[in-house]
């Protein structure tokens, strides 16, 4: 108790306001000699300070004062009201019409346990009162400040739950609160202010509650609760707040600042809203940020070295600046069965017109979601910390973004969940770490960019000494990029049972860049792939599980054989052979293709022939008992005719028949010139040989022009329809006749591709 010549009457202070006549109505009286401030230093009001209802054109300033009771301005209307170094009960002020600011400076505000003896409760319902509810510390509901609204370096510790109450409070001026410490809720749910509201440097403590209830506030300037600016380095003070920051529906027209803030929730236990209490998949039940539906029209920076505890939830919100999570850590208790209530940052339906920075993000656990969310210019992850394994550590399915999307020298732990993302420059993923994948039961990847759309380049390769890596492998089907997929270096794995290592189905790009930096341990699916450049390495054809390669469309190669270059073409068909299981005739086609179109007749020929010749062999494999005569034939065409790629090759055996034939029926004779038999003999015997016409006495013998009319299909030279053969001559010329239409035609149509070859393109 202070000393009693400190003491101040409430009553004596307050009655040379009173108005003579007034019938003890606080009216100021209008004398010249009146100043429009009350003073009060140094003093111990005792009593109730009661100026409710009052009308006063001066302004009360207390400054070192101690209060017996809790000033009461209800309904006043004031020039200003300042406390400065004060120590005060409460402070009650609905209603409250001040046309300047209202001050508590470096003051306390400490309720007695007891309460209030008025019976004013905090809550009321019409004319019913919730019992056992005191007053808040300050109650500022409804009240109108024409000035600023200054709380600087106070202190409220409520026993009551509210540290302070200002429901609809309108501030012309700014909410300035430096360093403010409120033991209770801090509740100013449709606040409205013409400037700032500035919580930096300020301790709000309401665990298991709302530390600040900010529900549809309208801030006319900047909503900053970051490191206050006083003093030097080491003794500036970041905004903590133990409890949940309740910021739905809020419009604020500067930016949101959180910078180096200390945020914390409990992470189980009792649930503050009994609406999140629910089993709906998409509840935070544990926030230490709810800002749904909120409206910002500058930057929204949750960063430089923001710690949370808790989900930082601000779904559907709408940020036209730039939304940062640079540096900043955000940690949740992981959930241990469906659903698991985990997300550490929850994003879905949000709009954003500048960036989404995450450079240097730190989620020790949890997840990121951001399903359907719209980004205006880049989201910049860059080092990011990203830890959920065994679960969708980032899950931004639909996510659109007008710029780039760079996750890059990123560790993340869980699938990276990019399904259906639409990005209008590149995705870059140089560098980065993804492993401990969710395994499900149809498919598990690290990697999941299924049906992306991508207006230049998809890039998985290396960074320094970085390499890409998945884990789990990577899953890019129905994706479509404008110009480039590169996995220069990458290291893709995958898990056991799946075994995919890529998944490429259905991609569609201008170049496609397959140059692992390691063999990629399990299959890898390019089924209904297309792009126009090809590239690729040793390593990718040696991938432990095969390559599916069908209906695989490439039109170049970035590295294109050369025409002299045997060899290249003979590794190229090997890898195939060895890449696929079982014969599959598509990928030689295509290669055959792609080297036609690029002129090289040639290897397209041996590459056709090898098909060939691969085909009999799985025939062979598929027939069993008829498998020797299979390769039998085989052999035959792939020697004789090279399966009709190799024309050179069939007019060798037609020159060697050529010959064998003519010495055949040069060294030969026919029986028929000794045949004298009566009745038998009836042809014409011209030399060694006899004509069927006696009308060809004109004709003579030659063995190579006989032969070569047998080997020369459709041609007649007039020698095979004229002599006579019988006996075993005639089953050999019939054989030459056989063996002349297979090899002719052969020929032929080797001859009609070098003539399409080589014949110029019609003129239009």
């Amino acid at each position: 108790m202070p000393d009693a010549r400190y003491h101040l009457s409430a009553e004596e202070l307050l009655r040379p306001l009173l108005e003579p006549g007034s019938g003890g109505l606080l009216r100021w009286r209008r004398q010249a000699s009146n100043a429009p401030i009350v003073p009060v230093e140094n003093a111990y009001v005792t009593g109730r300070l009661d100026l409710r209802g009052a009308d006063l054109d001066c302004l009360f300033r207390f400054e070192n004062c101690r209060f017996d009771q809790a000033p009461d301005v209800r309904e006043a209307k004031l020039l200003g009201l300042v406390f400065r170094r004060c120590w005060l009960p409460g402070l009650k002020a609905r209603n409250l019409r001040s046309r300047n600011d209202v001050r508590l400076i470096r003051s306390v505000v400490q309720p007695f346990p007891g309460g209030t003896d008025d019976g004013e409760t905090a809550v009321q319902r019409g004319d019913t009162r919730e019992r056992g509810v005191p007053d808040a510390a300050i109650n500022l509901t409804d009240a109108v400040i024409e000035g600023s609204l200054v709380l600087t370096r106070t202190r409220i510790a409520s026993a009551f739950g509210r540290a302070i109450q200002a429901d609809r409070l309108q501030i012309n001026g700014a909410l300035l609160a430096y360093r403010l410490k409120a033991d209770g809720q801090v509740r100013v749910p449709g606040m409205r202010t013409g400037g700032n509201v500035n919580f930096s440097g300020a301790t709000l403590r309401n665990p298991g509650g709302f530390a600040l209830d900010a529900n549809g506030v309208q801030v006319g300037g900047s909503l900053l609760c970051e490191v206050d600016n006083f003093g030097a380095g080491d003794q500036r003070q970041a905004f903590s707040a133990r409890g949940i920051l309740h910021l739905p529906s809020a419009r604020v027209d500067g930016d949101i600042v959180f910078r180096g803030a200390d945020l914390a929730s409990p992470q189980r236990g009792a649930i503050a809203v009994e609406a999140w209490d629910s089993s709906d998949p998409y509840v935070d039940p544990w926030p230490a940020v709810v800002a749904d539906r909120m409206r910002v029209e500058g930057n929204v920076e949750l960063s430089d070295g923001l710690s949370a505890v808790g989900t930082l939830r601000m779904i559907n919100v709408r940020i036209g600046g730039t939304l940062r999570l640079a540096r900043a850590r955000v940690k949740v208790t992981r959930g241990k069965i469906e659903p698991f209530y985990d997300r550490a940052l929850h994003l879905d339906g949000s709009e954003i017109d500048g960036d989404l920075e995450a450079t240097g993000l730190d989620v020790p656990s949890g997840q990121l979601r951001l399903a359907d969310v719209r980004v205006g210019g880049n989201v910049l992850a860059a080092h990011a910390q990203l830890r959920h394994g065994g679960r969708d550590v980032l899950s931004a399915r639909r996510l659109k973004v007008a710029g780039n999307l760079q996750l890059t020298d990123a560790t993340i732990e869980g699938t990276l969940r990019l399904q259906g993302t639409e990005v209008g420059g590149s995705v870059e993923l140089y560098g980065t770490d993804v492993s401990a994948p969710n395994v499900r039961e149809q498919t598990s990847y690290s990697v999941d960019v299924r049906t992306v759309r991508a207006g230049r380049n998809v890039s998985l390769t290396t960074s320094g000494d970085r390499h890409f890596r998945a884990t789990g492998g990577v899953n890019m089907d129905g994706a479509r990029v404008a110009r480039r997929v590169d996995l220069t270096g990458a290291e893709l794995d995958s898990v056991p049972g799946h075994d995919v290592a890529l998944d490429a189905s259905d991609l569609t790009a201008d170049e496609l860049l397959l140059n692992p930096g390691t063999i990629p341990r399990g299959r890898i699916v390019l089924r209904h792939a297309h792009c126009r450049t090809l590239d690729d390495n040793d390593e990718f054809w040696e991938t432990t599980g095969g390559i599916e390669l069908e209906d695989f469309q490439y039109d170049m190669l970035r590295r294109p054989i050369e025409m002299k270059n045997d060899r290249a073409v003979n590794v190229r068909i090997r890898q195939l052979r060895a890449a696929m299981a079982g014969y599959r005739p598509g990928p030689y086609d295509q290669l055959a293709a792609m080297l036609r179109a690029s002129g090289n007749e040639e290897h397209a020929d041996t590459v056709l022939f090898r098909k060939q010749q691969y085909r009999y062999e799985a025939l062979a494999q598929g027939y069993r008992v008829f498998g020797p005569g299979v390769r039998l034939w085989s052999w035959l065409q792939r020697w004789m005719v090279g399966y009709g790629y190799r024309p050179v090759r069939a007019l060798g055996w037609l020159v060697g028949l050529l010959a064998a034939g003519s010495l055949y029926f040069w060294l030969g004779n026919d029986s028929c010139v000794h045949d004298v038999r009566e009745g038998v003999n009836q042809l014409l015997v011209l030399g060694p040989r006899c004509a069927i016409n006696s009308q060809d006495s004109g004709m003579q013998w030659n063995p190579v022009l006989y032969t070569l009319d047998l080997l020369v299909p459709i041609v007649d030279f007039g020698n095979k329809s004229r002599w006579y053969m019988h006996g075993l001559d005639k089953w050999v010329s019939g054989g030459f006749i056989a063996m002349g239409w297979i090899f002719a035609t052969t020929v032929a149509a080797g001859a009609g591709r070098m003539i399409r070859r080589d014949a110029p393109s019609n003129p239009r």
